[in-house]
């Protein structure tokens, strides 16, 4: 979850006293899902809670669903992991990140949406005006005298005025390119099932062709999106550092032959960097627990 998060400033998702607290906009309205982790890492027992809003069975099935998305639950970790420790230079780092699964984000336009800000930004600018267009146009839920963010819809999106996505960070571009992606999404002109089904070149031709949407944007949303791990995106300064870190290559050595190493695998790549640099900076730690034998 932390690898979701990415840093602590994200107020989508949640991380406090060991559960993940998330905002999600179901049928019946918005709903704050508690998940906490009752088993280990080799061994995990997930309880899904809802907090606040409807808690009908027809909505926990609905979290239930959205939940094992953003948290990949439905990938097998263990192949991926020995993918990473065939690889001796990375071996440590991916058993540090032992359990760790692909997160996903919610939906298409959360994708688009949580992808765009970050285009030639650092991290931690990204984060910073994700959080602030949350808090501009998502709406909220109370609990406990809190206030926890939904994600904007795609209706609140396309609503809102270029200079009030301005206020939040966003240069004029990105604003009206994210403007523009959420009128289509949300009059459906625009959805997940043109991209659902296809080749993965043919997905990230489809995505290149929408205006403001570059060959590093359209791979970030196969992978971050729709959980495609064949793609590294192309161009990705900051993955690309965190990998020559990780494999403890030179500032000027080929990344090519090590991505294309992992043939269909290579995303998780991408996942593994991210996850190195967050375990340098002490956002999350190593996996406990004895190591599983083979």
């Amino acid at each position: 979850m932390r690898v979701l998060q990415r840093r602590p400033a994200n107020v989508i998702d949640v991380w406090e006293r060991g559960s993940y607290l998330r905002v999600l906009n179901v049928s019946r309205g918005l709903v704050l899902a508690e998940v906490r982790n009752l088993g280990s890492i080799d061994e995990p027992d997930l309880l899904l809670a809802i907090r606040a809003g409807n808690t009908s069975a027809g909505t926990r099935e609905e979290a239930g669903v959205a939940v094992r998305r953003i948290l990949g639950l439905d990938i097998d970790p263990v192949p991926l992991r020995r993918s990473v420790e065939a690889v001796p230079a990375i071996r440590v780092t991916g058993r540090a990140l032992r359990g760790m699964r692909p997160p996903r984000f919610a939906s298409l336009f959360e994708a688009f949406a949580s992808i765009v800000p970050f285009q030639q930004l650092s991290l931690d600018a990204g984060v910073a005006i994700v959080a602030k267009l949350a808090m501009r146009l998502g709406s909220h839920l109370q609990h406990k005298g809190r206030r926890f963010h939904a994600f904007p819809t795609a209706r609140q999106f396309g609503a809102a005025r270029i200079d009030t996505l301005r206020s939040c960070g966003l240069s004029r571009q990105k604003a009206r390119t994210l403007i523009g992606l959420a009128r289509a999404i949300d009059s459906g002109e625009l959805g997940e099932e043109e991209f659902t089904g296809v080749s993965t070149s043919s997905a990230l031709t489809g995505l290149t062709d929408l205006p403001g949407i570059g060959p590093w944007s359209a791979g970030l949303v196969l992978l971050r999106g729709f959980g495609r791990l064949d793609v590294f995106p192309p161009g990705d300064v900051g993955a690309a550092r965190g990998l020559r870190t990780l494999m403890r290559l030179g500032p000027r050595s080929p990344l090519e032959p090590v991505i294309e190493r992992f043939g269909r695998r290579r995303g998780y790549l991408y996942f593994c960097a991210l996850g190195a640099s967050l375990l340098a900076k002490g956002f999350i730690h190593p996996a406990a627990g004895k190591y599983p034998a083979e």
